[in-house]
């Protein structure tokens, strides 16, 4: 159980996103994320361990500046209760940044990790959440709903998720 929270074509998208996860906070007390976008398509974080009014001070929101942001507060059922695990998870690949937050579980996560593995990925967390941003990272698709789709298919449980991209140069409109 974990709380997720996304807003979008607001300035201030971060600290709306803080407020969010501050009223989700009964659903995630290990650890607490934010990732925006800006007008450029660069991407920042934050994520710390703890409550949310512990990990965001008014210093770390106003340095999260853009009007496109997700948030995470994490109740592990997946994964160790380490800052690794905290999400919201930021990858950067030859297809460009993606930030994903989740809750839920992904019942098959193992048998994929295990096989992914195998082809030559490096899991940086103990969470069944990094397993997805492998799938998309490793699908053959050009257009990134399509990478999200490949790796959607081939994952089983019961989730939500909310995904950003950054920069995506050639992969996106």
């Amino acid at each position: 159980m974990c709380g997720i929270c996304g807003i979008a074509g607001v300035d201030h998208a971060a600290q709306l996103t803080y407020l969010g996860l501050y009223a989700l906070q009964h659903r995630g007390q290990e650890s607490a994320g934010i990732a925006v976008v800006d007008q450029a398509g660069q991407m920042h974080a934050h994520r710390g361990m703890g409550l949310v009014q512990e990990v965001f001070s008014p210093d770390v929101l106003s340095g999260l500046a853009g009007d496109v942001a997700i948030g995470h507060t994490r109740y592990s059922t997946a994964g160790d209760t380490d800052l690794k695990n905290a999400q919201p998870l930021i990858v950067s690949c030859q297809k460009g940044q993606v930030a994903l937050a989740h809750n839920g579980n992904l019942t098959n996560a193992p048998e994929l990790r295990e096989d992914l593995v195998r082809k030559g990925s490096i899991f940086q967390s103990s969470s069944d959440s990094e397993v997805l941003v492998h799938l998309i990272a490793r699908s053959e698709a050009r257009k990134q709903e399509d990478q999200i789709l490949d790796a959607l298919e081939r994952v089983e449980g019961a989730y939500t998720l909310l995904l950003t991209p950054g920069n995506q140069p050639g992969l996106i409109p």
